[in-house]
Formats: structure tokens, sequence, C-alpha cells
């Protein structure tokens, strides 16, 4: 290869045009400095203004070089304007001021953080509120003490002043674009003389009031997860809201169900696109085509029509445009019976093959009353503690939240304390304990106390710090959880654990809390989609023709 003819003059003489025009160094070059011979010297380019011409008078520069070297050069850079970043579309309106009800910040420590460009406003009367219930262990006491905090930090910031509002984004939360405002003067309150002016409601209700005369036409809203708070302050003509922002759905009927139907031509539209192969018992398929981007890993599909054979798959890795399918077990066929047990319907046969899958690490089942939920988790961790000892024990722990008014106090240990919760636990160990027929009174007896000795009661309130290695969690009645209890459950598991959480959303006994807020809409919500995690509804109920009826009448 030829290389480059030496410099004829110095860089130092080099007129400032040459300077301009000269070629960029090449590998070529490069190598050769390597290997000991003297390159071509250039001075830096002079400082010229950037334009998007630039890269066109560099190639036309290549064309008149002499002498031009066969290797590839090192590329100009390209001077066009960069793309702008998609931005948050700014409000088109003047921002809201939100006052906030003091049950809104007892409910949620960070409400304060969720109202992005808008401000926020809070009457003396909230803080007296918080200040009177800041005491005790509580979850409301903790919240009303966490506020504190986060108010004491924001006043405490430098530059922080009152007078103009605090800017909530001044201890980290870059997100939040508003201010925070505070009661510092007396406002004009007029409210009808029929409510009591002692009361703190009516109070916040004339706060709003005020500064809707103050500050108009800008829109004020009060913010109160007290119904009839909200009732009033729509009779007085005043706006108000719920709490919105720890409902995970505004629907339970949208809530991922964790299966999808296929419709009847889908082999008939697919046939093109469809891949399949064999891989031991199970056959896979990658499919692509409009149905990909509505999967979810771990999601559930089947194919049922008339005349034609059923297929149930999960699947198993979404990439692109494809996806793969994966044969399910057929565990509605007897000799794939787990502990005695088979799956009487479709669903219930999805929910074995999550359960009994070592690679899934949290489950959550859902279901009207009959469905088998304890069934079907206590079987399965049964067989893979004392048959296939991947794990071993299993812990079990409820919400202790009563359907009616509380018996009181209850005598014994922590498990003893916990055992009028767990008659659901004694009612399917008492139906696990009839399909084991080959033994007798004694095998049966042995078996029972073999079980409950691998089944540990544990109550939530001592949960706080443990680590669960190498066993099955099982969470019952978990829709009665906030989503802050469920992440402390969760976040429980140890190497090799897998959690199993049930519930029915219908059945939520604990006040404030609602199918959209519960813990268990939180979970399923947030693991949809996760490799490791599944969820499926149970749909049809297998306890008695009684209870599926009185299911779906009352």
């Amino acid at each position: 290869m030829p290389l480059p003819p030496p410099p004829g003059k110095r860089a130092a003489l080099l007129r400032t045009e040459a300077m301009a025009t000269g070629p960029a160094i090449t590998s070529s070059e490069e190598g050769s400095q390597r290997r000991g011979h003297q390159p071509k010297r250039t001075a830096p380019p002079r400082a010229e203004p950037l334009s998007n011409e630039a890269p066109h008078q560099g190639l036309y520069l290549d064309k008149q070089l002499p002498n031009k070297i066969n290797t590839p050069t090192v590329k100009a850079p390209q001077y066009s304007k960069p793309e702008a970043k998609p931005k948050k579309k700014a409000p088109s309106g003047p921002a809201k001021l939100f006052v906030l009800d003091t049950n809104v910040l007892m409910h949620d420590p960070m409400c304060l953080f969720r109202f992005e460009e808008h401000d926020v406003f809070l009457p003396m009367i909230v803080l007296e509120e918080l200040d009177g219930h800041k005491k005790g262990m509580t979850e409301v006491a903790r919240n009303a003490r966490q506020t504190s905090r986060s108010l004491d930090s924001l006043a405490a910031h430098p530059g922080a002043d009152m007078a103009v509002g605090l800017a909530l984004n001044s201890t980290g939360h870059k997100e939040v674009g508003g201010r925070l405002f505070f009661q510092t003067s007396h406002l004009e309150v007029s409210l009808p003389s029929s409510l009591p002016q002692g009361k703190a409601d009516n109070q916040i209700l004339g706060v709003v009031e005020a500064l809707r005369k103050l500050h108009a036409p800008r829109e004020v809203v009060l913010v109160s997860k007290d119904i009839n708070m909200r009732v009033k302050a729509r009779a007085l003509g005043l706006a108000a809201e719920d709490y919105q922002n720890d409902k995970t759905l505004e629907d339970g009927d949208l809530l991922y169900s964790g299966a999808l139907s296929l419709s009847e031509d889908f082999w008939v539209k697919h046939a093109k696109n469809i891949e399949s192969w064999q891989s031991a018992s199970h056959t896979f398929y990658r499919v692509s085509g409009p149905i990909v981007p509505s999967l979810h890993i771990n999601q559930f599909v089947y194919f049922e029509a008339p005349g034609e054979p059923n297929m149930y798959a999960r699947v198993t890795e979404v990439r692109g445009k494809t996806a793969t399918l994966k044969t399910l077990k057929d565990f509605t066929h007897p000799k794939n019976a787990v502990w005695g047990i088979n799956a009487r319907n479709r669903e219930q046969n999805f929910a074995v093959n999550l359960l009994m899958d070592p690679e899934i690490d949290f489950v959550t089942l859902t279901g009207t009353a009959g469905t088998g939920k304890t069934l079907l988790a206590l079987a399965t961790g049964l067989t893979q503690v004392l048959d296939e000892r991947r794990y071993t024990e299993i812990i079990m722990t409820r919400a202790t939240v009563s359907v009616g008014e509380d018996i009181g106090f209850l005598p014994g240990t922590e498990e003893e304390k916990m055992g009028p919760w767990m008659g659901a636990l004694d009612d399917n160990l008492e139906a696990l304990a009839k399909t084991e027929t080959s033994a007798g009174e004694w095998g049966r007896a042995a078996t029972n106390e073999l079980i409950r000795s691998r089944i540990k009661i544990k109550s939530m309130n001592f949960m706080r710090g443990r680590t669960f290695m190498n066993k099955i969690v099982i969470i019952d009645e978990a829709q009665n959880l906030t989503p802050k209890q469920m992440k402390t459950l969760i976040t429980r598991a140890g190497p090799g654990t897998k959690i199993i959480c049930m519930g029915n959303l219908a059945q939520i006994d604990t006040p404030y809390l609602t199918e959209g807020s519960s813990g268990l809409t939180f979970a399923v919500d947030r693991f949809k989609g996760w490799p490791h995690g599944g969820h499926i509804t149970l749909a049809r109920g297998e306890r008695s023709r009684l209870a599926d009826f009185a299911s779906d009448a009352l």
C-alpha cells in the first residue's frame, strides 16, 4: 500500500486555508506511525460556525486530494440538528390548586408529590389534626409522622419561603413542578349558618370557598377520602375529588385475568407464520402477527372450537414481533394427580401448572368462593415439600380481619392465636387426607402428623425483618391487605422461596379498601409480564352446587 508523500513544509508555516482543508488522519497513517514512519502532520482546524453543508464540503475535498489512499477514512461528524426528545405536553391552562384533607395525608404520606405541575394548599386545621393523630403504633399514626417529617424537610430547605410557597421538588422529587402553600393568614370564610363552624371538615370547606373567591378564575379543588365531605362540598358548589393515586384500577373488571382465548380462525390466519417443534413432552409454537402485542410472559392462551382439537399453552417468551407458546401438562388426567387432587376445569389446570413450575417464584390466584384456591395451593405445596423435597416447609398466614364483630383477645401462643383464623387450612387438610385410601387408620394418622409438622402458621404482625429461604409462603385472604402490607410480605422471600397470594376481590372486609386499591390488585398488576411470576383468575366454583349458585345469585 503506498504511503502518503512526506510534507513539504512544517506545520507552523502552513497557511490557514490549507489547515482548514487538510485531510483527516486515516487508520493507515496510525499504523505507519507505530512502525516508525513519520505521518503527515496537520494543525487543528480553525473553529468555524457549524452548518449542514459541512459534511458535503468534506466529500468534495476528498475527491480533489492527490494520491488518495484507498483505506477507510474517519467519517466527518454529521452536523445535522439532533432530534428533540419527546417532551411532556405542557398544561394548556393554569395549574390547579388542590386543597388536601387530613385523611389524604394519613392515607398516603407521599401524596404531596403526586400532583405533578399543580399546587397544593394545606389549611391550618389540617396541621392540627395531623398533630392529634401522630401518637401510637398504628398505620395511621406512622403515616401522620411521615407526613410531618416531609413537611419539615420542605420548610427547612435553604431558600424556602412560606409566603411564596415551598417548591415540592426541592427534596429530590424532580417530577413535581408545583408548590406547597400553607394558610399563613386569616381568610374570610362564608358558609351557611346550618353548618357548625367548629367542626374541622366545615372549616376546611370554608377555606376552599375563600380560596375559590380569592384566586378566581383559577380552579380550586378539594381532595378528600371522605365521601360525605365531598358530597357537602358539591352541595356548596365547590369542586371535590377523591384521591385516585392509590387506585391501581378504576374498574375491577379490567384486572388482568392471566388467560386469553384464541379466536376460532386463529390457525387459519397464522398458519403461514407459525413454527413448531418438540422438546421432551411439550410442543412449542412460535407465532407472529397482531396478537403478539397483547401477550404477556406466563400468560395462558387456549383454543377451543367445535370439531377441532383443544390447545392449552403458556407464553414463555415475547421478543419483538414474535411470541413462543409452550403446551401445558394436563393435570386433569388421573395419572398426573397432585397429592391425590386433579384439576377439575381449565383454569385450575392453568393454576396447577404455575404452582408446580420451579421457575415461577410468585403466583397470584383470584376467584370467587369455592373455586379451589386454597386446596390447590396446599396440594401442590405438600407435593413439592414432602415428595419432591424442593422446599423445606410451608409457611401460611392471612390478614386477621373479621367479617363481623371482634370476639376479643385469643389465648395461647402465636400459632394458637392464629388457629381460629386458619379454619380454611383445617378444612382443606381434612379433604386432602381423605384422598389417601391405601393406608389404614394408623397410616392416615401418621400422614396427618407429618403434614402438620411441615406447615407453620405465622402472624403477619411479626413478619418485619424476616427472611424465608427454600419455603413456600401461602398468603390467604390477600384481598384484605394494603399495597404496603403486600410489599412487606413479598420482600420476605429469600433464595429458593415461592410466594402464593390468594383472595377474592368481591369479599374485602378491610375498611377503606376497594377492589381498585387492594394490595392483591396492586400485586397482580405490577407483576404482570414478569418472567418469574404468574397469575390466573379461577372462574368456576367447584365447592358445591349450593355455594356456586350462592356466589352468583346473592
